[in-house]
């Protein structure tokens, strides 16, 4: 594994991620100034230490699932097709799953309470005028929306958990973060059968037509 200062491998979770305070821009790039959380060494009951790049990844991970449960909680009232509503449930039923797992070992590591991602939109992340869209739309045009939602959030959690594996070291979460991939990737495929895209690239949500 390659050597990193703490500091180093933080920001570049946070790139990784593309955090940002207030609503996305496609035309902007920058992310503005973040505070680093305390480099913790505080040990888990089996003596493993969390370094910056776990604390970061969970906290990263705890917001992007909170906001994609609203989305799921949408489809029951939205859609009467069958495969959506199994779809959506076994995306929700991993999800919840992961959320308490990231949310265990939060505590484990005695990091902040509170959510530094509050009110960040971020890649993977359904903004308050997407979520007014799909609360206003059924049938297809919500399969449409919400497979792209899906599609954004799914590919991007794969891709920070992917940056985990790489730089984290906490081992139960590094295990996590295996586990998102391998649910996140299955869960991709699962979706092309559904909702294929042209070309079969994802778009973000803003861009479906």
């Amino acid at each position: 594994m390659r050597q990193r200062t703490p500091w180093t491998v933080f920001i570049a979770v946070l790139l990784v991620a593309g955090c940002g305070a207030g609503p996305r821009d496609a035309a902007s790039t920058t992310t503005p100034p973040v505070t680093a959380p305390p480099a913790t060494t505080a040990p888990t009951p089996t003596g493993t230490a969390f370094n910056p790049t776990d604390i970061a990844w969970l906290q990263l991970t705890v917001a992007m699932i909170e906001r994609l449960l609203p989305v799921l909680d949408l489809v029951p009232a939205r859609t009467t097709d069958p495969a959506w509503r199994q779809t959506a449930t076994q995306v929700a039923t991993t999800r919840r799953a992961d959320l308490d797992r990231a949310r265990r070992l939060l505590a484990d590591a005695a990091a902040p309470t509170t959510n530094p991602h509050e009110g960040h939109d971020m890649p993977g992340m359904a903004t308050g005028q997407e979520m007014t869209a799909l609360r206003a739309a059924s049938g297809q045009p919500f399969h449409r929306l919400l497979a792209g939602h899906l599609r954004a959030h799914l590919a991007q959690s794969v891709r920070i958990a992917t940056a985990e594996q790489q730089s984290g070291v906490q081992s139960a979460t590094v295990a996590l973060a295996a586990a998102v991939v391998r649910s996140g990737t299955a869960d991709l495929a699962r979706l092309d059968h559904l909702e294929p895209e042209p070309n079969g690239r994802p778009m973000p949500p803003r861009l479906q037509r």
